[in-house]
């Protein structure tokens, strides 16, 4: 039988066309990746205008808002520059809430990840550097932190498989204890006598940064990052992996009844989410702040969850958003000297994105016009 259904000739006796089946599945596909981008970008457009009207409360004209916005982001080759170098952490954090939600798992603990994995790329980056060329220095910083960061949210996945914990409860606890962790070895064992109001560890050499991409004046963090999108979306959307972890993340139960390994599929997926924010904290230290420290804790982690869920937790979506996220908060130091708004202004059109974002996840499969018709 063909895969082509075919009714005959409906003219002759009323009986109406059937649509061919593969015709059906792309339209299907189709609309549902228009859906995919409709919908998070009228939730945007809807944060900003409610953004607006908080503004406008101030005695602010909206207008002069989102201009200084669009300037501060994207209006000049520096701000844009500036946007790319905001948006490097945001991709590799966003892909520690991304991932694991291939596989039915809420993790939040993306921030948690970075720190750790920037505390012990500095904890081995240092040492290295007494010895080893950059380039060694380098690879050993992005194995610690990579492998530290994976060990934390494999741990709350852990929890979650063998001792049904809550795996969004847990990450965000961890988070905690992540960030005390990192205040307790810069302000002790790890600290820098030097380092007198703002307890510090010891600075990596420049000769060991990590450097710019050539011609730009952005790190190559960004670079890390997109190639961690490209192979997680080949990872999870064209191998057998993917499709098994997909299937955990549907129905676990069927998952485990096909045969698949549910526990061991846990444990790599939140591998590699924590891999990827800890990738990013070791791109922090490595290529911004040069060290480890209190700031180190700069809520990176918190927006790469917003990121993922504009994304639709698809990897390669999650790059533009970042992006987008990281003009946003490039726009914060334009809006603050142009308008006196406060610089932290941006992180209350953050908290209404992310509050539109939820809400508007109820209108995913209401509208028909996603929807292939049936003949």
């Amino acid at each position: 039988m063909t895969s082509e259904l075919i009714a005959g000739d409906a003219a002759a006796d009323d009986r109406p066309a059937v649509i061919p089946a593969e015709s059906v599945i792309r339209r299907d596909a189709i609309g549902r990746a228009a859906e995919a981008v409709v919908i998070p970008l009228g939730a945007l457009i809807v944060s900003l205008l409610l953004f607006g009207v908080f503004v406008a409360f101030a005695g602010i004209n909206p207008l002069d808002l989102y201009s200084a916005m669009v300037l501060g982001s994207f209006g000049s080759w520096f701000s844009v520059q500036n946007t790319l170098t905001l948006a490097s952490p945001l991709v590799l954090t966003a892909l520690c809430t991304a991932l694991p939600a291939q596989a039915g798992l809420m993790v939040i603990g993306g921030e948690g990840a970075f720190v750790i994995g920037g505390l012990a790329a500095i904890a081995v980056g240092l040492p290295l550097s007494t010895a080893a060329p950059p380039a060694l220095v380098q690879l050993g910083m992005a194995i610690a932190g990579m492998a530290a960061g994976g060990a934390w949210i494999a741990f709350a996945g852990a929890l979650r498989h063998w001792r049904g914990v809550n795996e969004t409860i847990s990450t965000l606890l961890l988070t905690y204890i992540g960030i005390a962790v990192l205040n307790h070895m810069v302000e002790g064992v790890m600290r820098d006598p030097a380092s007198l109001n703002k307890p510090a560890t010891h600075a990596l050499p420049n000769a060991d940064m990590i450097g710019n991409i050539p011609g730009m004046d952005v790190h190559m963090g960004l670079i890390y990052g997109l190639i961690f999108c490209v192979i997680a979306y080949i990872l999870f959307f064209h191998t057998t992996f993917g499709f098994a972890a997909r299937m955990v993340g549907g129905n676990p139960r069927a998952a485990r009844l096909a045969g698949l390994a549910v526990g061991r599929i846990v444990m790599i997926v939140t591998t590699l989410a924590g891999a990827a924010g800890g990738l990013a904290g070791m791109v922090e230290v490595a290529a911004v702040q040069g060290r480890a420290s209190a700031t180190l804790a700069a809520g990176y982690g918190y927006t790469g969850i917003l990121v993922a869920f504009i994304a639709r937790q698809n990897p390669l979506a999650v790059i533009p958003v970042a992006i987008l996220f990281g003009g946003i908060n490039a726009s914060g130091g334009l809006l603050q000297r142009r308008l006196d708004l406060p610089d932290a202004s941006v992180l209350v059109l953050q908290g209404i994105i992310f509050v539109v974002i939820l809400a508007s996840e109820t209108l995913f499969g209401r509208f028909k016009i996603f929807r292939p018709k049936e003949n």
